[in-house]
């Protein structure tokens, strides 16, 4: 087995587990998921949907890796924007929204893109934290975590074989 294929399954267990943390919070927690959580979740998949194409067809190419590393950014990013929202003053936050369920029955597209890009009031509601560190936190984690693997199978796939 090479090097990048074990970074490559590396960071497909890593999205895995971040995918089934999510999962796991939601269904048996009992954890609804805000806006900005799902665009986390739904980052995380793609991300992990291009970790095992690239398994899947060819381990040696860049290109999948690379399109991971940039939905892992992303991620991190909606990641990064509820943390801020996590840490203002409660008169700063923005008006709490319906749920997500009822947006996606009631509300436009172009109302429910803008609140899962922005996120609402329920983003910065902090619902579980452990060690501290909020849900955005740990996935923000993860997707450190996530980009590091990512970042190995590139360079593994870079550098000279042995």
């Amino acid at each position: 087995m090479s090097d990048a294929l074990k970074w490559g399954l590396l960071a497909l267990f890593l999205a895995g587990g971040m995918i089934g943390g999510a999962q796991f919070m939601e269904h048996v927690m009992g954890l609804d998921p805000c806006a900005l959580c799902l665009m986390q979740r739904l980052w995380t998949m793609f991300a992990g949907a291009f970790v095992i194409a690239g398994l899947a067809h060819n381990p040696q190419l860049l290109a999948y890796p690379a399109a991971a590393v940039a939905c892992t950014v992303i991620g991190a990013g909606f990641s990064i924007r509820q943390l801020w929202l996590q840490s203002l003053p409660a008169d700063a936050v923005p008006a709490c929204g319906p749920d997500m369920a009822y947006m996606i029955d009631a509300f436009p597209l172009s109302d429910i893109l803008k609140a899962m890009t922005l996120g609402t009031g329920n983003c910065a509601q902090v619902t579980w934290s452990l060690f501290g560190i909020s849900i955005a936190g740990w996935a923000l984690l993860g997707f450190v975590a996530l980009a590091a693997a990512l970042g190995g199978w590139i360079v593994r796939l870079r550098s000279p074989a042995i």
